[in-house]
């Protein structure tokens, strides 16, 4: 067993060097800009503000709570418990790498697993295109979180495994919030059609 973990962690370690070094100067200010969370908070509104005009007022207010609700889940299981329980080094911390990958941000927190980043952005994913239903806003919401997810990667502050357990993570919580959210707008139908 600590045989294919060591084999898992360097094969990570091979594909963070793989992606990291695979860069275009033009490309650099756009997966900077793609890790940059304030950034898209106007995007996060244009969706809640979007539950309006597909559900009624009580069932978008109730989407609008799921999305606070599966961003407060993603960023405290993934930030206050995995990071702190794991401990796994940034790529920024381990000094026998120091002048040997691009870091286009700052150092960031010291524990990389896993990336919170992705574990949001696949949570709201998930809760959104389940609740929205449909397909352009799925292949788009999904096309955009791979892209933010690819982009701590890119910029130096996860390795691969990092992201794909963050997206992993924020799945599942984003399809627990959809099925709480499932049960209370079934509780609010019961209630109006009495």
């Amino acid at each position: 067993m600590e045989h294919l973990v060591e084999s898992i962690i360097t094969l990570d370690h091979k594909l963070f060097f793989i992606i990291n070094g695979a860069h275009c100067d033009f490309l650099d200010p756009v997966m900077k800009l793609f890790s940059n969370i304030p950034v898209w908070i106007p995007l996060y509104l244009l969706i809640a503000g979007g539950f309006f005009l597909i559900l009624p007022w009580r069932y978008a207010l109730t989407a609008i709570l799921g999305i606070i609700l599966t961003f407060l889940l993603t960023d405290q299981v993934s930030s206050s418990l995995i990071k702190d329980w794991v401990q796994r080094l940034r790529p920024s911390y381990i000094a026998e790498w120091d002048g040997m990958f691009r870091l286009l941000e700052d150092k960031g927190g010291l524990y990389s697993f896993v990336s919170s980043h992705a574990s949001n952005v696949f949570g709201l994913a998930c809760f959104t295109s389940l609740a929205y239903r449909r397909r352009w806003y799925t292949i788009s919401i999904f096309l955009w979180a791979t892209l933010v997810s690819y982009s701590r990667i890119y910029v130096g502050k996860h390795f691969p495994l990092d992201v794909i357990c963050g997206a992993i993570i924020g799945l599942v919580l984003g399809w627990i919030v959809f099925m709480l959210f499932k049960l209370i707008k079934a509780k609010i139908e019961s209630r109006c059609a009495v």
